[in-house]
This record gives C-alpha cells, sequence and structure tokens, in this order.
C-alpha cells in the first residue's frame, strides 16, 4: 500500500523542510489539500522544482473548474475532487483534455454512498474515502469505513481506493489486510517526532489493538454461506463459483457454523470417490473443523494466530461466543497490499 503523506499536516515545519524530509524516507505521494485557494499551486510548483516525488492533490471547491488550468500546467499527479461540494454535475473531460497523463478520482466523505461514484466512473480512476472532515488533520478513524471500502471494491471492480483520515499504525495494517491501494496520513507522520519511525510502523503489522475483527471483517450477507439441511454437491459448486472467493460455509438452522468447503476440499472429495464420482456424497467434501477465530479477537490476536498456524491463511471463518457465524476474514487483499 502506498503512503501519501499530507504536507499541511506539519505545524512547526515550512515546507522545503517538509519536502526534504518525506524525501529522505521515500514516501509515494505528497498529499496537498486544497480548501478553495489556487495558491496551492504555489506549493505544488515548489514540489516539482524540488522533488521527483508527485503530488497528491484534494481540492474542496465549490467550482473546481476553475483549477482544470492550473493542474494541467503543473504536471500533478493524481488529483481527487470533493464530491459534497458540488453545486451540479462536474464534466471532467476538459481537465481529461488539459490533464491527459493525471488520474482523477472522486473524494466522498463516510455519509455519501458509494453510488455517487456511478456518473463520474467513466472519468474517474479512484475513489478518495474521507473518514473524517476533508482538508481538516487530526481526526479519528470511522471504523464503517472498512464496510465502505468492500462496497466500493464490489460495485466498481478495476477501481482502485485511496483512504484519508485517522490513519495509525493499526488501521494501515487493516487498510493492507482489505486491499486498499493507498493511505493519506498527515498527524500520525508529524506528531510522533520521527518521521521514519512512523512510516515503518505504517509498513509493518500494528501492535497495538483498538480495532476488533468483528469492526472489519466481511459480514454475512457478503459471504457465500450454505445451511446443512439444503447442502448438496452442485449447490455447493455454484456458491464457490458465484462468490469467486474458492470456499463455501456451512452453517445449521441456528446458524452455528458446521464446516467450510473449499476448492482444496472438492479436489480431496474428488479423488476419494474416482471410482464412482455418480455417487458422490458432499458430505466428503465438507471440513468439519475449519480454523475460526472469536469476533472479539483483536489484531494482535489474529497476528499471532497467523504465526502458529503452520500452513499459509487464505479466509478464516469468525464466529461469536454461540459459535455462530458472524463473518469471516480474507487475506488475499494483504498480499496485493504490499506490492
Amino acid at each position: 500500500m502506498k503512503i501519501s503523506a499530507s504536507i499541511y499536516s506539519s505545524k512547526d515545519k515550512l515546507l522545503p523542510e517538509v519536502v526534504t524530509e518525506l524525501d529522505h524516507h521515500d514516501v509515494d505521494y505528497f498529499h496537498v489539500d486544497c480548501n478553495d485557494d489556487p495558491r496551492v499551486f504555489d506549493d505544488i510548483a515548489y514540489i516539482n522544482e524540488h522533488s521527483a516525488t508527485p503530488a497528491d492533490l484534494h481540492i474542496i471547491s465549490d467550482t473546481p473548474e476553475k483549477y482544470f488550468a492550473g493542474i494541467g500546467r503543473w504536471v500533478v499527479k493524481q488529483v481527487s475532487f470533493q464530491f459534497e461540494n458540488f453545486s451540479s454535475p462536474i464534466d471532467f473531460s476538459l481537465l481529461k483534455a488539459l490533464a491527459p497523463h493525471t488520474e482523477i478520482g472522486l473524494a466522498i466523505t463516510s455519509n455519501t454512498p458509494v453510488e455517487a461514484f456511478d456518473a463520474y466512473a467513466d472519468t474517474c480512476t479512484y475513489v478518495l474515502l474521507m473518514t473524517t472532515t476533508p482538508g481538516q488533520s487530526g481526526g479519528v478513524f470511522d471504523k464503517n469505513t472498512f464496510r465502505k471500502i468492500r462496497q466500493f471494491q464490489k460495485r466498481f471492480p478495476g477501481k482502485t481506493i485511496q483512504v484519508d483520515g485517522g490513519v495509525n499504525a493499526e488501521v494501515s495494517f487493516i487498510l493492507r489486510n482489505l486491499g486498499v491501494d493507498c493511505a493519506v496520513v498527515g498527524s500520525y507522520l508529524f506528531s510522533k517526532g520521527y518521521v521514519g519511525a512512523a512510516l515503518l510502523h505504517l509498513k509493518k503489522p500494528a501492535v497495538g489493538s483498538h480495532f476488533l475483527l468483528k469492526d472489519f471483517m466481511m459480514m454475512l450477507d457478503e459471504l457465500p454461506v450454505l445451511d446443512e439441511s439444503t447442502l448438496t454437491f452442485e449447490s455447493a459448486l455454484q456458491k464457490i463459483e458465484d462468490y469467486k472467493m474458492a470456499f463455501t460455509l456451512v452453517t445449521n438452522h441456528e446458524g452455528i457454523l458446521k464446516g467450510l468447503i473449499s476448492n482444496a476440499d472438492i479436489r480431496r472429495g474428488l479423488l476419494k470417490n474416482t471410482g464412482h464420482l455418480d455417487q458422490i456424497n458432499v458430505h466428503d467434501c465438507v471440513n468439519t473443523n475449519p480454523l475460526q477465530m472469536p469476533e472479539d479477537s483483536s489484531i494482535h490476536d489474529l497476528l499471532l494466530f497467523i504465526k502458529h498456524t503452520n500452513f499459509p491463511l487464505q479466509y478464516l471463518p469468525v464466529v461469536n461466543k454461540a459459535n455462530q457465524l458472524t463473518g469471516a476474514i480474507l487475506f488475499t487483499n494483504l498480499i496485493k497490499g504490499e506490492l
């Protein structure tokens, strides 16, 4: 996952010092918030002249079109526009003509549904999910953003996600797990006294534990789940095919987790019945004792669990105290997030 450092979050350093320090530690972008002030291009001009690190511009304005010419002139790598400030729909085709190499994004707050991106999906390549007040530093991360990330990924496959607001080491780990492309980080970088140490913590597994698995796991309505009373070989295959997650979960009528069927389990079931495939029993394919974790487990608990598991985990069912299935954690995006 890339890190975009919010340059205005440093309260006691001037821009040249901030740029030099961040370049020394190889951040991926300089995040520049623009609260409807065209003088922002003076800072971008300085960045372009003194650094090879690209600018990541976030514009909060009722009239974003007035910034199009400056974006084209000053070679902005990517720019997002705050959706809630639009007084009418914006046509980004002119910006694409003026700045053909600039990636355009739509920024939305926690209260705005991801469907707002529909009207801009043809011209925008990414969404910037704001978890705190746009343009203000030092907010607290809104955990509802975790579900919003998954909603956006499902509705707009191929588009990338950036997250801005309240990102610390622990949140960074979860965002990487969810497959977020870039995190905007401000206060956490500059409040630690040493930018290098803060960046290191953003890139490694979190040590502290504030969030629980139930805060960021995939919920039941997002997962392939079958009731054991209706379980058939065909229904299991169809559920795996429909959800494209390489597994399906099995519960009873009370929601108790009874097992898991993975692609590997089906392979083993087929091998067990190679001489009479027409008589295969789906229960030969059910792992009735899958690894699982309680929903109140912390991230620290999760990391210890992964460390002491002697095979790579791709998915992990999550249950409550009554052993009822409440969600699952997927790990494929964690690998992608490190690229």
